[in-house]
């Protein structure tokens, strides 16, 4: 940092300094004559900002009664113009020393930018145009002790906005506009799936064992039972039981948690919905999936095209449906099925430039998911659909009956994003063990996203589950990309974030 730069910060360590001082001393002075703020619990409104300015001839020359936070003032000498924000937008009051009398006028003069206050006036329409509030009596409803950004330029640090939320959404309108589309992104879906009958249900999130995805789990201890625990890395096997209980159709939406690196597409703890529908496959998933995610572009935004991550897409019915032996082939001009042993596999992979992670065993299958995953996934930008994935990376997926080494299975590919997961899910208890059996392998060979050995669901299983599709959706992709922002903190009121030193 430059001596210039240094001796700038420090300048605005004092300046903030003083004004902290300088507010904490108001509200000791309000708290010595007895009208202390912080003891005020209720303030009763008869309106909102926006709902004034909406409906102004309904609302002109009516009384009023607004409250909200104080965003700016201007002093005219004997009257004031000012500036209050509450949940629906702002509105500009008009504050006279004649109206309040001397007294009143002049505590409203001491008060600060960021104070919560609460009006009592008239509505009505500025010369130049604007409708406030004149103000016939105000009142100090809570005192703000820390001064907004605008004093030292605003609030465009995006570490510290992500780390002051709060303060973020006050200085920053637009920012609510992401988490008001979340909120309406997820009323879609509730109301998408219970429409079609399926049951919203709650599902433990601590586990005795880690299982229903591959990934490393976080591990709790549980002291009263003296066992280690593993916070849920997804939902799938608890919904299935459900499925073999005879709740036909059943969804869950909520958190899920992996102890796993953090980017500007993975938090450590996100949110999903699965959801899982008897006597269904994977292909009524994509119908039921397409449909979800277009009809909420529709209903949220208006429209079906977007512009995501530097790409304009387009969500109208009609996606891609793509086995990925095909979109290898197509992308980067291998057939893997020209060839069946895992040798030649993974000499194929090789010849595009795909090694085979060490971890991982050098078979045709996952030779044929390397090459999608490190060279085909990032050309795709339109919705489509990538079906058909192999057995070694599905443990939980049914098997084609045409390719035993395939499963009914896809995920759903935007902008080279992966939005969801879904399956022909398995219900032969025993292939399930077998495969339960090898992820017990890979773990004991030092995989740590491996799953577990859960014999209670395969237990379940053997009671017998009907045929069923399943799907998982990230909820985050899906309102990162109708948002149109490229973070996954920009969607989630708090993420995850490293402590400061």
């Amino acid at each position: 940092m430059s001596a210039e730069n240094t001796n700038e910060a420090a300048v605005q360590e004092q300046e903030l300094s003083e004004i902290l001082r300088i507010r904490r001393d108001k509200l000791a002075k309000l708290q010595q004559e007895g009208r202390d703020p912080f003891t005020e619990t209720k303030y009763v409104r008869t309106a909102y900002s926006s709902d004034i300015k909406d409906n102004f001839e309904a609302w002109e020359e009516k009384d009023v009664s607004v409250c909200g936070r104080l965003m700016s003032k201007r002093d005219m000498g004997k009257a004031f113009f000012a500036d209050l924000m509450d949940d629906k937008g702002r509105i500009q009051l008009y504050v006279r020393v004649n109206d309040l009398g001397e007294d009143l006028f002049n505590e409203f003069k001491k008060w600060d930018i960021g104070d919560i206050i609460g009006v009592e006036g008239f509505v009505f329409r500025t010369r130049k145009g604007e409708i406030s509030v004149h103000t016939k009596t105000v009142k100090l409803l809570s005192k703000s002790l820390q001064p907004l950004p605008e004093k030292f330029h605003g609030l465009t640090d995006t570490e510290t906005r992500f780390r002051q939320r709060y303060v973020d959404l006050i200085v920053n309108p637009e920012v609510r506009r992401n988490f008001e589309i979340r909120s309406k992104f997820i009323r879609h879906v509730r109301s998408f799936l219970d429409k079609r009958g399926y049951m919203e249900v709650e599902t433990p999130v601590l586990n005795t064992i880690s299982g229903g995805a591959s990934a490393r789990p976080f591990i709790t201890h549980h002291n009263a039972l003296n066992i280690d625990m593993y916070m849920r890395i997804a939902t799938e096997l608890h919904l299935k039981r459900l499925i073999v209980g005879g709740i036909e159709r059943v969804y869950e939406i909520g958190r899920i948690f992996r102890n796993e690196g953090m980017d500007t597409k993975h938090n450590p703890e996100f949110t999903t919905v699965e959801l899982y529908e008897s006597y269904a496959d994977f292909n009524d998933m994509m119908d039921l999936f397409e449909e979800l995610l277009s009809s909420a572009a529709m209903d949220i935004l208006g429209t079906y095209d977007l512009s995501w991550q530097g790409e304009d897409i387009s969500l109208a019915p009609g996606w891609e449906r793509l086995p990925m032996h095909e979109a290898v082939k197509k992308y980067l001009g291998v057939d893997f099925m020209s060839v069946s042993s895992d040798e030649d596999a993974v000499a194929l992979a090789k010849s595009v430039g795909v090694e085979i992670p060490k971890e991982k065993e050098k078979t045709w299958g996952n030779a044929l998911y390397e090459c999608f995953d490190q060279k085909v996934e990032e050309k795709l930008i339109q919705p489509t659909f990538i079906t058909m994935h192999p057995v070694d990376v599905s443990p939980l997926a049914k098997r084609s009956p045409t390719d035993p080494r395939l499963t009914e299975r896809f995920e759903l590919f935007i902008c080279h994003s992966e939005m969801g997961n879904a399956f022909s899910e398995l219900n032969d208890p025993i292939d399930q063990r077998q495969r339960f059996q090898k992820q017990v392998e890979l773990r004991a060979k030092g995989d740590d996203e491996a799953g577990m050995m859960d014999d209670d669901f395969v237990n379940a299983l053997e009671f017998g589950m009907p045929p069923t599709g399943g799907l998982g959706i990230g909820i985050d992709r899906c309102v990162m990309m109708l948002c149109g922002v490229d973070s996954i903190r920009e969607v989630i009121l708090f993420p995850t974030m490293k402590p400061l030193d």
